[in-house]
């Protein structure tokens, strides 16, 4: 059987990246139907205001232009995640904080920089030695001048954004460029075939509706992997504690400073995310409600936006943290919150979904008989992924020394570190990491990634000082550069009201 018609069940940022990647995918295969199905009756959660530098790429291969992007979407530009109060106070000062930035050194400098800062007993912030987007980032400036074409920049950058304007973007750049059609009708049941594959959609106002393909975007709810289909969820609450959020939006002046990167604050049960937009601030109060109540974690999050009793409404949002068993199948694939959810740290709901539905894109079946070997591909390839991410957020908590609660020594316990993580980091406490350590091409984070966090956070790692190279010459160069960039760069706001006002040029 030919695979013609395809539905994207759920919209918002998930339904939409997939809508664009199969769109330019399938984009010269004439028989090919994509239909985006949306209920009006639910609303998109539309807290996933962060991303990673990679969006840059598929806005570009999606023809969206930067400029409009940047306009539309309240977008701000994000450099790094500064991690504050991640590491314990009394050793280490009140509001002591690293930086994990995107402007990454060359794979030379990240071996010879890292083994020159473990040989100086680290002295001064790990990230400021190896890359002059630490200073860039402290002293406000953007990744870019106005003069600078769109998606590139003087350094690497990610993005910000309103979750709910990025998807009316993605929106009407799918049914625009590639003839996705956008059905809004409320899907109320599945109906599966003798196979176990799915059949059709039963939907509240038009009917049965059959397809050839199922892709599952309707978020917590995973109305076809789960309800439908009954693919396990693998729970991974026992390696990664929190499980809640608190979410808020803060109005903000319109000449208030725009920090360029996503703030990270640590507490005694979670961590605050604060990422500002044009005129407002989004801030999520993430924390485990098995080590704080919620009662507590609605008087902090008070606490940080400043006053006893907030006058913002909170909504609070429960985590089920982990992924599935399989995210393919038969006829079915799940993206975005339907395929798992960790936690916002670093910003891997979107990275995962844009990562997947390209992976998808690259690969989609003409055939029905297709479907077995390219299911067991893609599973491979996504269960390794959500593994690998599962060690990069653990290492945030693991490596902490904070001894101010239970939920912070509860991390450090060897019984909630997946094996894998454990085995590099006792591999890390002999040799500096190096590219090799990561040798799978499904790896979401790599070497500069980890580095930026342990040495961020003070891993200890053993060398001999008599075999390290020296990288004196190449620590003053980068002075050099950062100095230039610091002189040249404009402040963030500055430099996003004159793309408001005069747009960037054409990439």
């Amino acid at each position: 059987m030919t695979i013609k018609n395809i539905a994207i069940v759920g919209g918002g940022t998930a339904g939409w990246l997939a809508a664009n990647h199969l769109g330019k995918a399938l984009n010269n295969r004439d028989e090919i139907s994509i239909t985006l199905i949306e209920s009006p009756d639910i609303a998109p959660i539309g807290v996933g205001e962060g991303t990673v530098p990679d969006i840059k790429k598929t806005l570009a291969s999606f023809g969206i232009s930067e400029t409009d992007f940047i306009r539309q979407c309240d977008v701000t530009f994000k450099q790094s995640i500064k991690f504050v109060n991640w590491l314990d106070k009394d050793i280490h000062g009140k509001d002591n904080f690293f930086h994990h930035l995107f402007d990454v050194p060359s794979r030379d400098d990240s071996e010879n920089l890292t083994e020159h800062w473990l040989a100086q007993n680290s002295r001064g912030a790990f990230a400021e030695q190896v890359s002059p987007q630490f200073q860039a980032c402290e002293q406000g400036r953007s990744p870019k001048k106005i003069t600078t074409p769109e998606y590139q920049g003087d350094l690497a950058y990610a993005y910000h954004l309103n979750a709910a304007k990025f998807a009316n973007l993605l929106s009407g750049n799918a049914q625009s460029k590639y003839g996705v059609k956008h059905l809004l009708t409320h899907v109320s049941d599945v109906n599966l075939g003798d196979d176990g594959s799915i059949d059709s959609l039963a939907t509240k106002n038009d009917g049965d509706l059959a397809f050839d393909f199922y892709i599952d975007c309707s978020g917590f709810e995973s109305l076809l992997i789960d309800k439908a289909l009954k693919v396990p969820f693998i729970d991974v609450s026992d390696k990664l504690l929190v499980n809640t959020a608190l979410v808020v939006q803060v109005p903000t002046a319109k000449d208030s400073t725009i920090p360029p990167y996503t703030i990270a604050t640590a507490h005694k049960a979670g961590w605050i995310w604060d990422i500002a937009l044009p005129n407002r601030r989004g801030v999520g109060f993430v924390y485990s409600n098995n080590h704080m109540s919620d009662e507590e974690a609605q008087a902090k999050l008070d606490h940080y936006l400043g006053g006893e009793k907030s006058e913002y409404l909170y909504k609070k949002l429960p985590m089920k943290v982990g992924y599935r068993e399989k995210f393919w199948h038969k006829n079915c694939i799940a993206l975005g919150l339907a395929q798992g959810f960790l936690e916002p740290l670093e910003a891997t709901s979107i990275l995962l979904t844009d990562f997947a539905a390209n992976f998808l894109g690259q690969r989609f079946p003409s055939h029905k008989e297709e479907l077995p070997i390219l299911e067991k591909r893609f599973n491979h390839a996504m269960g390794h992924a959500w593994s690998r991410v599962v060690d990069f957020i653990k290492l945030h908590y693991c490596l902490s020394d904070r001894q101010d609660s239970d939920f912070w020594i509860e991390n450090r316990d060897p019984s909630t570190i997946p094996e894998s993580l454990q085995g590099k980091l006792a591999m890390w406490e002999n040799f500096v990491p190096i590219s090799d350590d990561f040798f799978s091409q499904f790896e979401v984070f790599y070497l500069e990634n980890f580095l930026f966090v342990l040495y961020g956070m003070k891993f200890k790692t053993k060398i001999n000082p008599k075999d390290i190279q020296d990288s004196t010459a190449r620590i003053t160069a980068l002075k050099e550069v950062t100095n230039s960039l610091i002189d040249t760069l404009p402040q963030h706001r500055a430099l996003l009201e004159k793309i408001n006002k005069f747009g960037l040029q054409e990439f």
